[in-house]
């Protein structure tokens, strides 16, 4: 079944084949595509009817960057679709405690945000991703402006979770940690399709010639 609407980056993506990975892919990513796990959708430029994606292997440095054709998906799992979900793991990882920690945090912000990493991973496939020390990674959908000020003190609310918290924000066309932004630094890097950049304000970008 294709799944008709736009994918975003830190969407879980089923449908990948093995006849779609390239002939030199790893043995590790064979067995995980084999295995059904899902791929996350990578910040890239495409050509329309194909996605950026990655497949994660077992061990931190194992990522792998392929494509797949959008009508391939038959399933998609976002990240704002993670916040409530309890975990099929039967081991309470740390970052699954600062989720519940950090659940009041964000939900009192008004803004849509969700799970991603490795917590939004097993959340959503049952795979093992999360180990003792895994931060919580969260996306926070921010289309219009957020002061530094205004980060400065999201973070500040979430220096109390059991591990640490990374927050990136998402914006209509990029996306920038949280930690940067709400930072002294002049400039923040700013992620987007086309590569990234410093930047002074990722909210008001000129738009680049094709």
């Amino acid at each position: 079944m294709t799944i008709p609407l736009a994918v975003l980056p830190h969407d879980l993506l089923w449908g990948l084949r093995l006849s779609d990975l390239a002939a030199d892919a790893p043995d590790w990513v064979v067995e995980v595509i084999s295995q059904g796990q899902p791929v996350v959708v990578r910040r890239a430029s495409m050509p329309a009817g194909q996605v950026a994606v990655g497949v994660r292997g077992p061990h931190r440095e194992q990522r792998y960057a392929t494509t797949m054709a959008a009508s391939a998906i038959e399933r998609r799992v976002r990240p704002e679709q993670l916040t409530h979900s309890g975990s099929v793991n039967i081991k309470q990882w740390p970052a699954l405690e600062a989720l519940r920690q950090v659940r009041p945090v964000m939900e009192v912000l008004g803004l849509d945000w969700g799970v991603a990493g490795s917590a939004g991973f097993e959340l959503a496939s049952g795979f093992a991703a999360l180990h003792p020390g895994s931060d919580l990674d969260l996306i926070l959908r921010t289309p219009d402006f957020v002061s530094r000020r205004w980060a400065a003190e999201l973070v500040e609310a979430l220096e109390n979770a059991v591990c640490r918290v990374d927050v990136q924000l998402q914006l209509a066309d990029g996306a920038v940690a949280l930690r940067e932004w709400a930072g002294t630094s002049r400039q923040v890097l700013f992620k987007r399709s086309s590569g990234a950049r410093l930047v002074s304000n990722p909210w008001h970008q000129p738009r680049m010639c094709a």
